[in-house]
């Protein structure tokens, strides 16, 4: 659980900067506050898909 959450933390943050960009970029018409909400749905939809792809590792004894 914890390797998928060190995982998951810079990728929603990898994301939310990067579509912050390209919708400031290409997109200027698009009122401020739903940006915002594109990037926050970019942001979590990426966390969480990023969270069942990354498996745990097992824990060694």
């Amino acid at each position: 659980m914890k390797r998928r959450i060190i995982m998951m933390i810079p990728i929603m943050f990898i994301v939310a900067v990067v579509a912050n960009w390209m919708l400031g970029k290409g997109y200027a018409e698009i009122p401020s506050e739903a940006k915002t909400m594109i990037i926050i749905g970019a942001a979590l939809l990426s966390g969480v898909i990023s969270f069942f792809l990354f498996k745990d590792e097992p824990e060694k004894k």
